[in-house]
């Protein structure tokens, strides 16, 4: 980025100065074509109220007077006098200057001349008698002097682009700079050390490396908690069967272990399942089968599915509420109501009730699952959606529990756009809902 940005301020600095001495060039060179014409308009006077025929020219003018050639023309456009060339020239009369001599009395002009083999300023004035006097001097002459100044406009500018080089570079360390500083330290760089113009790019940058941060983070965590998660299960497997293997249990006893290798087979197929559910649900991958869908309907599909375990475990559960649609994805849908379902049972206390509510309520569509369970305590209640987090871990493991469901709800909710709550108190149980926008 240095080199870039060092580059285009030598190169912008480059043609500024080139289409500088391009113009400074053509104001000199007009410039000195005035004072040049100003020069030979006054020779040209003098020389006229000096001399009154080709006699007088002839004597009184030198070729010192400033390298000027001298031309008297008839008013035929016969050159009866030129100071630099002996011998007949051609007819004059189709000159330029000549022509604008006779119509305006003076004429001025610049060309070629063959005669002298050079490139010619002309200047001419009509005289008293008809004739024209001509003043011309030679170009190369002219350059000689406006040269001399080029030179010096040329050193000038290589002092300065040398100058401006070094500027250059430090002003591109300056811009830089504090960029890098901000790359080097995006944790803690302060929004009063960069420009005011990146603050918003910086902020995103930050937060974008606080969540990589973050994720890398849950993921280790993700990983170590899964890790304990399916030692625990497997463990038991492989213990009780060891002690199935070698004959130390009785009859009475493998009957016992045969049902703790189960219920912990169980427990470990649940949490394979919901792990790689969450895999699907965290993939970017992931699409939604959208359809407009009933709530009220899937609500009540699930409750009568959930209707015999929380039977099993002495909790009666009811649906309520009317039809109200929403855009969604069945399966989905239904996970997310089982998951919540399944909660409400599982962390609910003997004779306890768990009531499932879908129904449009200011402007929205809303899904409540209310408990009489054990609640939860309020330090947790912003933790009990993430990954493995349970409130009551020897609960959770005595209920089968892996630690996921809430987790997998949350991505669900995520997923559909919608908005949820959670309130509860320890003891009196737990309210959770889910606020979706209608279609």
């Amino acid at each position: 980025m240095k080199k870039k940005i060092n580059r285009y301020l030598v190169l912008t600095v480059f043609a500024t100065l080139v289409a500088t001495l391009i113009i400074a060039v053509a104001i000199f060179r007009n410039m000195y074509k005035k004072q040049v014409l100003s020069e030979m308009r006054t020779y040209a006077a003098l020389i006229n109220s000096l001399t009154t025929s080709v006699a007088e020219l002839s004597e009184q003018y030198t070729e010192d007077v400033s390298g000027l050639r001298v031309t008297l023309i008839d008013a035929d456009g016969t050159v009866v006098y030129d100071s630099d060339v002996d011998g007949t020239l051609e007819n004059h009369a189709n000159r330029k200057e000549v022509q604008e001599a006779e119509s305006f009395g003076e004429g001025w002009t610049t060309r070629y001349s063959d005669s002298l083999n050079s490139e010619q300023y002309y200047y001419a004035i009509l005289r008293e008698d008809g004739s024209i006097l001509r003043i011309s001097k030679e170009e190369a002459s002219i350059w000689g002097i406006f040269t001399n100044t080029l030179r010096g406009i040329f050193g000038v500018a290589v002092i300065m682009f040398l100058v401006c080089m070094f500027l250059a570079r430090y002003i591109t360390a300056g811009i830089v700079d504090p960029i890098e500083k901000m790359a080097a330290n995006i944790d803690s760089v302060s929004t009063e050390d960069i420009y005011e113009e990146l603050v918003p790019f910086a902020m995103t940058i930050r937060a974008q490396h606080e969540d990589i941060l973050k994720n890398a983070k849950m993921r280790q965590e993700f990983t170590a908690n899964v890790s304990h998660e399916l030692k625990t299960p497997l463990t038991s497997i492989s213990g009780y069967a060891e002690l199935i293997e070698t004959g130390i249990a009785g009859e009475k006893e493998v009957q016992h272990f045969a049902h703790e290798i189960h219920r912990s087979a169980q427990r470990l197929l649940t949490l394979i399942n919901d792990i790689i559910r969450l895999s699907e649900l965290d993939s970017d991958k992931m699409s939604i089968a959208a359809a407009e869908i009933d709530l009220y309907t899937v609500a009540a599909s699930c409750v009568e599915n959930v209707r015999m375990n929380a039977q099993k475990n002495h909790i009666t559960i009811r649906c309520d509420g009317s039809p109200c649609v929403i855009h969604g994805d069945r399966n989905m849908l239904e996970e997310l109501v089982y998951n919540l379902c399944d909660n409400a049972i599982r962390y609910n206390k003997p004779g306890g009730t768990v009531e499932v509510t879908a129904k449009e309520q200011d402007g929205r569509v809303m899904l409540r699952v209310a408990d009489t369970g054990i609640g939860i305590p309020e330090e947790s209640q912003e933790r009990v959606f993430e990954r493995f987090y349970c409130v009551d871990k020897s609960h959770s493991k005595n209920t089968g529990g892996t630690g996921l469901g809430l987790a997998i709800v949350k991505h669900i909710v995520a997923q559909h756009n919608a908005r949820i709550e959670l309130k509860s108190r320890v003891g009196e149980g737990t309210r959770i809902t889910v606020w979706f926008e209608k279609p």
